[in-house]
């Protein structure tokens, strides 16, 4: 019997659910010739701002554009000491160096790869100049942003959530809708991607919702005058229009990505595998699943991320493949570690919690098309894997 190919994400599936919705809404901006901000991004960020319970939405031209552009409203510069996740992607970083500040990377939990307050408390204290802070919603489950809130005092947050849009927290609020800003990446392969690069930044206070809006276009307002230095940020048109043709479906997308993870769990926690709360050193079947809260909490899986002991995940990885099944890393060099940034001192050891996810992790597919019987291969190649370990 001839074994089914698993992408890691099939984005021509999705297309085909929604082919018409999409062609209309790109044909709409054809026949308008309107393509650079207009109606269709207005609509947009009232509607992403309405779906993540914030009252004001800023589209931008990506996630990492909508990270420097919250970091330059809050007026990030040269000896600022900004608090980021050491393991996420480098953009949460990056974005603060490229103002001449200083990025100071905390631990993450094993869990769910999140900082937690005692982590990010153990960052501040080796800053200098504290401006603010920015933890990261990883994989699409959120941070502990109680937790985190009270232990940086008055400094800002910006809840980097370009990969958990639709998320909610253990407290039931959804993601956005707490935070003075909150960041969205629109990339393709998002649970929530244009075609191409897009982002958002979500804000509650009008007067840094209308700088944000002059500093996306170039800090110009009105036209070709200019109070500050801004850069191009904008959205197009084109990509507003695709995100609002998809937006209709995240609900729906959500709830087949969740069935898809607690058949993955329940399929590992009944040959063994536990929580990734629990060291692989400790034994047992050599797997590990994500931990997520219960409810009101909601994980959205923009990634599935499974741990097995660091010495054998590129050969877990080459058997994947070789089953026809698309799997990845994230990320395996964490940002303390990145040549880019030897210049801060950080080195092995420093950040022990992320070191180890960054050597044992692999991501599953877990995109909502998947069928059955692509699943039960996925989780047959991983546990035939494991258990001959």
């Amino acid at each position: 019997m001839t074994k089914p190919r698993v992408p890691l994400l099939d984005l021509v599936a999705q297309y085909q659910s929604i082919r018409s919705e999409v062609d209309e809404a790109i044909a709409r901006v054809v026949e308008t010739q309107q393509f650079i901000m207009g109606p269709e991004v207005e609509a947009l960020e009232e509607e992403v701002a309405a779906y993540c319970g914030a009252p004001h939405g800023v589209g931008c031209s990506s996630g990492s554009e909508a990270l420097l552009l919250a970091l330059m409203a809050l007026g990030v510069g040269p000896g600022d000491d900004v608090v980021v996740p050491t393991y996420t992607f480098f953009s949460t970083a990056g974005s603060v160096a490229r103002l001449g500040a200083r990025p100071v990377f905390a631990d993450i939990e094993p869990g769910t790869c999140n900082v937690t307050a005692a982590t990010v408390e153990n960052a501040l204290a080796r800053c200098d100049a504290p401006k603010a802070v920015i933890p990261v919603h990883l994989f699409g489950q959120a941070a502990d942003l109680t937790g985190i809130g009270e232990v940086v005092g008055g400094l800002p947050l910006i809840e980097d959530a370009a990969q958990a849009i639709g998320c909610v927290d253990a407290e039931g609020h959804r993601v956005g809708s707490r935070g003075s800003l909150t960041c969205l990446s629109f990339f393709p392969s998002k649970n929530l991607g244009a075609y191409g690069d897009g982002g958002m930044i979500l804000g509650h206070d009008p007067a840094q919702v209308e700088q944000l809006r002059i500093l996306r276009l170039h800090g110009s307002k009105p036209k070709y005058h200019h109070a500050m230095i801004g850069l191009n940020g904008r959205l197009d048109a084109l990509q507003a229009s695709v995100l609002r043709a998809k937006l209709v479906h995240l609900d729906a997308w959500r709830e087949g990505r969740a069935e898809n993870a607690a058949a993955y769990e329940s399929a590992f926690r009944e040959a063994g595998a536990a929580g990734a709360d629990i060291p692989l050193a400790d034994g047992g079947l050599p797997l590990r699943v994500p931990v997520v809260a219960k409810a009101p909490a909601r994980h959205v899986f923009n990634q599935f991320v499974i741990r097995v002991p660091a010495g054998s995940r590129d050969a877990l990885r080459a058997r994947l493949t070789e089953q026809g099944i698309g799997n990845e890393v994230y990320y395996p060099v964490p940002l303390h570690q990145q040549e880019c940034f030897a210049g801060l001192g950080g080195g092995e050891g420093d950040l022990p919690v992320a070191e180890r996810a960054a050597a044992e992790t692999v991501a599953l597919p877990i995109y909502p098309e998947l069928t059955s019987s692509q699943r039960d291969h996925v989780a047959g190649t991983v546990l035939d894997f494991v258990e001959r370990l």
